[in-house]
């Protein structure tokens, strides 16, 4: 007796089991291809960190963001660099992986009044000491996060910063090298007080030529994701102070 394939019956058997084998398939490789998946989130750890500090493969004549290859990446982070540390409970203690702490983790954990991890990382380049400290906040539609470094004297060396769902041509511009670039040579400080950058709309700098006014200029169309970064860089500002202030110390 020929089966009815047309009934409701089959319909949903059918589903059923494709269900179950399209979702097989998908376990299977989700946990045959993790180590790969791991692998390629420590690389772009490592390439964001050292982008921030200026080491990438960045041109003078396209504009473009080049970072260090994934099949160098490891070496040149060694090379580059030299401590890193992790602050807890006022603590700080050298940890070699502190670049693969979760810092959307930790501030989950911070709110929730539970401990937390602040990593931090010194590099060295050009006879020149590096402070990088990363980022997380809230844009427009999603997460945005980044990573700033600091010189002795709070000024800026470089930051990179990346987003989850921005809106392309406009808040997911911060990731753009021309935006990022702006921010090299504002200071967190205005005079001894610690207030990070601002992303200003109709700063009267748009060459971004002052580089004492805590501001750098806002992208078109892009308020709110402007206002994210702004904030982002308030707030890291605020957890990481008191390290930052051995810093000045020095």
């Amino acid at each position: 007796m020929a089966q009815k394939t047309d009934s409701n019956v089959y319909t949903v058997v059918f589903a059923a089991v494709m269900v179950v084998v399209v979702g097989s398939i998908l376990a299977f490789l989700a946990s045959a291809l993790r180590p790969n998946i791991k692998e390629n989130e420590r690389f772009e750890k490592q390439q964001n960190i050292l982008y921030a500090m200026g080491v990438n493969e960045n041109g003078d004549d396209t504009g473009s963001v080049n970072f260090i290859p994934t099949d160098a990446v490891e070496e040149v982070f060694a090379n580059y660099i030299k401590q890193q540390y992790v602050i807890q409970d006022g603590e700080i203690t050298e940890n070699s992986e502190a670049y693969l702490i979760d810092l959307k983790k930790q501030l989950a954990n911070l709110k929730r009044g539970l401990d937390y991890k602040l990593p931090v990382f010194i590099g060295e380049k050009d006879d020149k000491k590096f402070y990088i400290i990363p980022m997380y906040g809230k844009g427009l539609w999603d997460a945005i996060w980044g990573f700033i470094a600091l010189d002795e004297a709070m000024t800026v060396q470089g930051v990179y910063f990346d987003h989850k769902g921005e809106t392309p041509g406009l808040g997911a511009n911060i990731k753009m090298r021309y935006f990022m670039d702006d921010f090299i040579g504002e200071t967190i400080l205005d005079g001894s007080k610690y207030v990070g950058i601002s992303v200003a709309k109709g700063n009267n700098d748009p060459l971004n030529k002052t580089k004492n006014d805590n501001e750098v200029d806002a992208l078109a169309g892009a308020t709110i994701t402007g206002n994210g970064v702004s904030a982002m860089i308030s707030e890291t500002v605020k957890l990481y102070k008191p390290y930052l202030e051995t810093i000045r110390a020095k």
